[in-house]
């Protein structure tokens, strides 16, 4: 290591010039300044920090005041400006689109109706259940609400048809099939517990910027009615499936799509809150008394379990199952252990309408289901019924595990 020696003479040199800068830059106690009228240049003296003359340390006579902060006001309160967003979407908006039914009317809310679109971001009135597309209020004064559906139904049907274009041939069919297989591409939808979400369009169309097609993976709870959620999937999406394999389908966008002309999906910023629907396991089952549904309960949870549900598992085959467990016992338990508690009340809701059956009770995550007093068999329906967009040489293709 090298030590550098400063000599004396030198920091006396620099002290002295220190103390005559400092001296030169008070020019009021200056005697160069007073004798000789000199004035030290601009580079020797301070900068001022008020340049301001108004300010009230140079003016003391000036009478403005100091501005105070703002309060904090939440965003919800603040008019940014914006103008709300118009969708030309011909539905409905819901949180799921798969496990609401339009049909069955809420009893009541659980809290007030904040749309989960933030306050003024969508031109559409959030109803606490949905977004409709034609105002309440102009409905009933229009009066004409089935009309109104029928109209929205044709307008879907030719969006759909303009969008899809020429029908595949099985040649392109099985080319596209062969492009979603696992093997080849990574990508997916995840159809969950929630089943059809209103987010997730907009994921299905960030897809086909990239492909033609989208592989869709069902699991839980939608599965059970498979039928519905292919439905839903052509009727919200405008696009069309042209593969299926128990719960994994490949939808397909048409020839005619342009992902920078898609409609536009505004995006909900939280989950809404469910509303309040009629009980779904009453007190006295139907035709029974008090002590006779007691019993009957007992019965139902002694009976031996047809099957235990798996989590995030496909259901497709449960509603035929308890069909045929019903040509032998009027009582039937599915084990649902491990499932959350609100999986097993669609499970049951559910089962009531496809099987068609009456929920007896949920307890003990046990679901047990009675045929009825007047039970009559029903023949076991496909579950794609008269549907032209599966075809049955893509339907009988063998994807790669």
């Amino acid at each position: 290591m090298f030590k550098f020696v400063i000599p004396r003479q030198n920091i006396r040199h620099r002290l002295s010039l220190s103390s005559l800068l400092r001296h030169l830059s008070t020019t009021s106690s200056s005697k160069l300044h007073t004798k000789y009228s000199f004035t030290p240049p601009s580079s020797l003296s301070p900068p001022n920090p008020n340049p301001n003359p108004n300010s009230p340390s140079q003016n003391p006579n000036s009478s403005t005041k100091i501005r105070k902060k703002p309060l904090y006001r939440p965003p919800s309160t603040l008019n940014t400006g914006e103008k709300p967003l118009r969708s030309n979407l011909p539905f409905d908006f819901r949180y799921s689109y798969t496990e609401s039914n339009p049909s069955v009317r809420p009893i009541g809310l659980r809290g007030p109706k904040y749309s989960p679109f933030g306050p003024g971001r969508l031109k559409r009135e959030w109803t606490g259940v949905c977004a409709p597309v034609k105002s309440l209020k102009v409905l009933s004064v229009d009066g004409g609400v089935e009309d109104d559906d029928s109209k929205l139904e044709e307008r879907r049907r030719l969006m759909r048809e303009k969008l899809l274009g020429k029908p595949l041939t099985d040649a392109e069919k099985k080319i596209l099939v062969d492009s979603c297989q696992r093997g080849k591409i990574k990508k997916q939808v995840n159809l969950g517990r929630d089943g059809l979400t209103h987010n997730m369009l907009n994921v299905i169309h960030n897809h086909w910027k990239d492909a033609e097609a989208v592989r869709i993976k069902c699991m839980g709870v939608p599965t059970i009615d498979m039928e519905n959620v292919i439905t839903q999937l052509e009727d919200k999406t405008f696009g069309k499936i042209i593969h299926r394999e128990s719960g994994l389908l490949v939808l397909y966008r048409g020839r005619n799509y342009k992902f920078k002309k898609r409609p536009l999906i505004p995006l909900m910023l939280w989950k809404p809150q469910e509303p309040v629907y009629p009980k779904l396991i009453k007190t006295t089952t139907e035709g029974l008394s008090i002590e006779e549904t007691k019993e009957l309960r007992k019965r139902g949870l002694a009976v031996p379990a047809l099957t235990k549900l798996s989590r995030n598992k496909y259901y497709g085959g449960l509603v035929v199952m308890v069909r045929d467990a019903f040509l032998v016992q009027e009582l039937v338990r599915i084990d649902c252990t491990g499932l959350d508690k609100s999986d097993h009340k669609k499970i049951a809701v559910k089962l009531r309408d496809l099987v068609p059956c009456i929920p007896v009770t949920l307890a003990k995550e046990q679901i047990v289901v009675w045929r009825g007093p007047n039970h009559e068999p029903t023949e076991d329906r496909p579950i794609l019924t008269a549907r032209e967009s599966v075809e049955n040489s893509i339907d009988n293709m063998i994807w790669d595990s």
